[in-house]
């Protein structure tokens, strides 16, 4: 049964489901103007996160799926970070009442690719421009390979809780196929300088589905990150989509290993980490079991947004920076995508959103029943439909998708309640494509299911 929905399922183009609607379905019908009017109308006493994108990395990973530049100069990151800072400005005046910020990620590229007062700074300038919380959580994404002894302290310094760094395979095979060489020491030693600096939680981002990659290695990997102890790993499968990703091409397709082989390594690097007392937490994400991710999924109170599984259970995101999505109540938004085109809209004092999304009322009641399908595998479709004042049946009868996952035993659904079976949770994006109603536009751009 296992190997047959592999076979069904497991090729499938399905998005992540880190937000819903998902980015294909955004338009120029939503722009600058529309997201002014949002910022304006944020309502007082509003809990939101903060994202920062630092498009900018020092060389390029092949199997990399993010928008960055590669630079050995840091001239372009300094006027990078002089747009950031006035978009912060302008963001900020355009809000009508300050939010009570819950959590900022910095994501990228290699956001510590800047200076340690460049960082300094620019966390002063979002405390001085927003009202930070007080036990909010800071994250940053970091490259152990170029993270040195003073930006860890400024890490430290600055307020950070939580760091994300990526190891995707300690393999040197894998390594020199991805371009992407970094040593288990390295690694080591950025944890320990993090720890010493005072960040209580690490994350560790592993990949399986790399050019060479083998079960064992999966294994051996997993062994030697979980040696060092981080707090939390996030497991991803490699999308490999060339066509969108130039620099992919560089990648042998010959050496990569197919669906039911993907599935394997998955599931040992699963095993691997349950064994050394880490929770699974939905599709992807392992946690300790004191961690705060493993207490809100024990809790029903896991939620789901671009940066994965996570606690933010914010409704208002602010996005600053090149290719940056944020959100409102009322929708998405995202800016524009080259940092040049970026940056040109800033200086001239516009809001940088070239795009987005206007949420309907049937939409959300769409995304409560995707994100609690990602992240407790189970939505009771008849209490949510209720509450969003919705007809359960109209999701669920005459639902070939759903029908099609019910008759491959890969769920039940009984009383209003669809529920998907234990061993088969590895299709779960699958199930969450069936209440997409815009999943044939966002087939066609999303890369293969992990």
């Amino acid at each position: 049964m296992q190997q047959a929905l592999i076979e069904k399922y497991g090729e499938a183009r399905l998005p992540r489901y880190t937000s819903y609607p998902t980015a294909p379905a955004f338009s120029p019908s939503v722009g600058a103007g529309t997201y002014g009017d949002w910022l304006s109308g944020i309502a007082p006493g509003t809990d939101a996160s903060l994202y920062l994108h630092i498009p900018f990395c020092r060389s390029m990973c092949w199997y990399c799926g993010c928008h960055t530049t590669i630079t050995q100069r840091d001239e372009p990151i300094l006027d990078y970070i002089d747009m950031l800072r006035k978009e912060i400005g302008l963001v900020s005046d355009r809000v009508g009442n300050r939010p009570r910020i819950r959590h900022v990620h910095f994501g990228g590229g290699t956001p510590t690719i800047m200076q340690p007062e460049e960082f300094r700074d620019l966390i002063g300038l979002m405390r001085a421009r927003f009202a930070f919380t007080a036990g909010m959580e800071i994250a940053v994404e970091i490259d152990p390979r170029t993270l040195t002894p003073d930006m860890a302290d400024a890490l430290g310094e600055a307020g950070v809780t939580r760091a994300s760094l990526g190891v995707q395979s300690f393999d040197p095979v894998v390594q020199k196929a991805i371009n992407r060489i970094q040593s288990e020491a390295q690694t080591l030693d950025a944890v320990q300088r993090l720890r010493k600096a005072g960040i209580g939680g690490i994350n560790f981002d592993l990949i399986y589905g790399l050019p060479h990659q083998t079960v064992a290695s999966c294994i051996e990997t997993a062994r030697a990150a979980v040696a060092m102890r981080p707090e939390r790993f996030a497991v991803f499968g490699y999308a490999h989509i060339p066509s969108f990703k130039k620099h992919q091409r560089l990648i042998d397709e010959r050496a990569l290993p197919d669906a039911a082989m993907r599935a394997e390594q998955a599931e040992a690097i699963a095993k691997t980490l349950a064994a050394a007392g880490y929770v699974r937490i939905g599709l992807d994400h392992y946690a300790l079991p004191a961690d705060s991710l493993a207490l809100a999924a024990r809790r029903g109170r896991l939620h789901r947004n671009f940066q994965g599984y996570t606690t933010d259970a914010c409704t208002t995101l602010i996005g600053f920076g090149a290719s940056s999505i944020g959100r409102t109540p009322e929708g998405y938004v995202q800016n524009e995508v080259p940092p040049g085109l970026y940056a040109q809209r800033i200086a001239s004092g516009r809001l940088a959103t070239v795009k987005g999304y206007r949420i309907t009322p049937e939409d959300r009641l769409r995304a409560e029943i995707i994100e609690r399908l990602m992240c407790d595998f189970r939505a009771d479709v008849g209490t949510i439909a209720g509450r969003h004042g919705f007809d359960a049946a109209a999701l669920i009868e005459g639902n070939a998708r759903l029908a099609a996952l019910e008759q491959d035993g890969a769920v039940d659904i009984r009383g209003g309640t669809v529920t998907v079976r234990q061993d088969h949770r590895f299709i779960i994006r699958a199930v969450a494509a069936a209440f997409d109603a815009y999943i044939d536009q966002s087939a066609r751009t999303h890369s293969k299911a992990a």
